[in-house]
């Protein structure tokens, strides 16, 4: 087990969602913290709290829009991000979609068992996926916008 899969742990150990540990990591790998942020995080947790999309996608997302999304009104969008959502989403339906039978939380939690053994393995992996996408797209995740 590598130093990723224990700072989660301790991080799920916490209280923190899918979403949000995606999230601190992130914030972490640019030496920074948001709590309101990471707090908004929780919103997406369990399929939006209705068992729909996993909140690691959803939580990957979130993370590709913060290095490449507009956030003020002098910022623009970088030109990638929705090549690079698009690569995220299309890359987990082919994960976990037949594996699992469908890509929401209920899916792939086995209908939300907080104590589900598939869950870490997912979020580990679209975590590193998102690292992944955004390096390909000349993107440093130690460096924010």
């Amino acid at each position: 087990m590598d130093d990723m899969m224990f700072r989660m742990m301790d991080l799920k150990h916490k209280g923190f969602y899918c979403s949000q540990i995606m999230m601190i990591l992130a914030l972490e790998a640019q030496d920074k913290t948001n709590p309101d942020l990471v707090r908004s995080m929780a919103g997406l947790a369990f399929g939006v709290g209705i068992g729909e999309v996993c909140g690691a996608l959803t939580g990957g997302a979130c993370i590709l829009s913060l290095y490449a999304a507009k956030g003020t009104d002098e910022d623009e969008e970088h030109f990638r991000l929705m090549g690079m959502l698009h690569e995220l989403g299309e890359w987990f339906r082919e994960t976990y979609a037949g594996e699992y039978g469908g890509i929401s939380c209920d899916a792939i939690s086995e209908e939300g068992s907080l104590r589900n053994e598939r869950c870490g393995a997912v979020v580990a992996d679209t975590y590193q996926k998102v690292i992944e996408i955004l390096v390909a797209n000349d993107f440093d995740p130690s460096e924010g916008k």
